[in-house]
């Protein structure tokens, strides 16, 4: 394995590896878990058989966990085994809209509310008998609801708040709308990570026809608030960056939010460039399809869109029409939210998995060893290129 050249692994683990996927996460979650199984019962250590090494090569990290229900709807946390003195890292995603329970006879589809009560019962179960609990929760919890604009409440920063007094030490996210949210637990572990590395490997892959170069491609942020994003990607291609202001009509509020009048283009001329649209979420796709069709207009190239999380919420139907319009060439999202059959079969869509990554991350910090240059791919993506660039 090329990571394995770093040597994070040769310090002692910080306690027994003990993996929790909640039934939201259990497809990634056993996949993360054959990466976990496959290094460490290859690795070679002098002091292996120590005590501080003890349950290190297992056939299995993942520890089982049900939230069953009953009929009126409540639920419990159960946990199958001791997890007393392990290093627990629980994963979940809070978007997975598929699973349902049954309620006074009635099905419902668990929304994100029902995944985070879940993600405390299984923690409160745990009972404080880990030595370290971890939270991988890819797509943070109400992370739309970061900041308040008259009388709101502030959901996100209650959450990690509250996570945080149920004793966990730790919250990783992926391209936390605002990672400013880290503010509301400024003494416990945040981690916000990115996946421009897992984008740029695909796009390379899947679009040969791609050239790195300044006169040929443009990064765009679709609004104000991707920028940070946007700007890290066009520096480290290399290329310029162009982004979109959301003109609103701040007197009317419609479907909970001011509706946009028009989207303002600021930045070079976009004529014969291809176009990368980077942005964190696609909810409806509206604004990022109304980006590319300004795009267009304006002579752009092709146009890839990536997105960390896809959660379409207004079917697959205005991607479609967009694309036999020309308007986009390629659409990219993660596995880190669930994912329709729908979406994986479009002819459109570039899958980009995230579980290897999830696996590294666990590895590294199981090992208390740090994770900053996984945190800032650079010199991985630089050395993407340059492969790329020799083949």
């Amino acid at each position: 394995m090329a990571h394995e050249k770093d040597n994070y692994y040769d310090s002692a683990p910080y306690g027994r590896l003990g993996i929790i996927a909640l039934k939201s996460f259990e497809k990634q979650g056993k996949e993360v878990n054959d990466y976990l199984v496959n290094w460490r019962s290859g690795r070679e250590h002098e002091n292996r058989h120590s005590s501080e090494y003890e349950g290190y090569a297992r056939d299995t990290y993942l520890i089982g966990c049900q939230t069953p229900r009953f009929g009126s709807g409540e639920a419990k946390g159960v946990i199958s085994e001791s997890v007393r003195g392990d290093d627990i890292y629980i994963l979940v995603d809070v978007c997975n809209y598929a699973l349902t329970y049954s309620m006074n006879s009635e099905e419902n589809h668990m929304s994100p509310d029902d995944h985070y009560q879940d993600l405390k019962r299984v923690i409160a179960a745990i009972g404080g008998k880990a030595r370290r609990i971890n939270v991988i929760m890819p797509f943070m919890y109400e992370s739309r609801q970061h900041r308040r604009s008259g009388r709101e409440s502030l959901d996100c920063a209650m959450a990690l708040q509250e996570l945080v007094g149920m004793g966990v030490d730790n919250i990783l996210t992926f391209d936390a709308h605002d990672d400013r949210i880290q503010n509301a637990i400024p003494l416990h572990g945040f981690e916000n990570i990115r996946p421009a590395y897992q984008f740029i490997k695909n796009l390379l892959k899947h679009c040969p026809e791609i050239e790195v170069d300044r006169d040929r491609l443009m990064v765009i942020s679709p609004d104000e608030g991707g920028m940070n994003r946007a700007v890290y990607l066009a520096n480290t291609l290399g290329v310029d960056l162009g982004t979109f202001y959301k003109r609103r009509d701040y007197s009317r509020v419609v479907n909970g939010k001011n509706p946009i009048v028009a989207h303002e283009f600021l930045g070079a001329n976009v004529e014969g460039k291809d176009m990368i649209i980077r942005d964190d979420m696609i909810s409806s796709g509206e604004s990022i399809l109304e980006v590319a069709k300004q795009l267009k207009s304006r002579g752009a190239g092709n146009i890839y869109m990536c997105s960390t999380f896809g959660l379409f919420t207004a079917g697959m139907e205005p991607f479609d029409r967009a694309y036999e319009e020309g308007i986009f060439s390629k659409l990219l999202t993660t596995n880190l939210v669930y994912q329709t059959e729908e979406l994986l079969s479009r002819p459109y869509y570039i899958n980009c998995n995230m579980n290897k990554y999830i696996a590294l991350m666990i590895d590294t910090l199981n090992h208390d060893s740090s994770i900053s240059a996984l945190l800032d791919p650079v010199e991985r993506i630089q050395n993407l290129l340059r492969r790329t660039k020799c083949q």
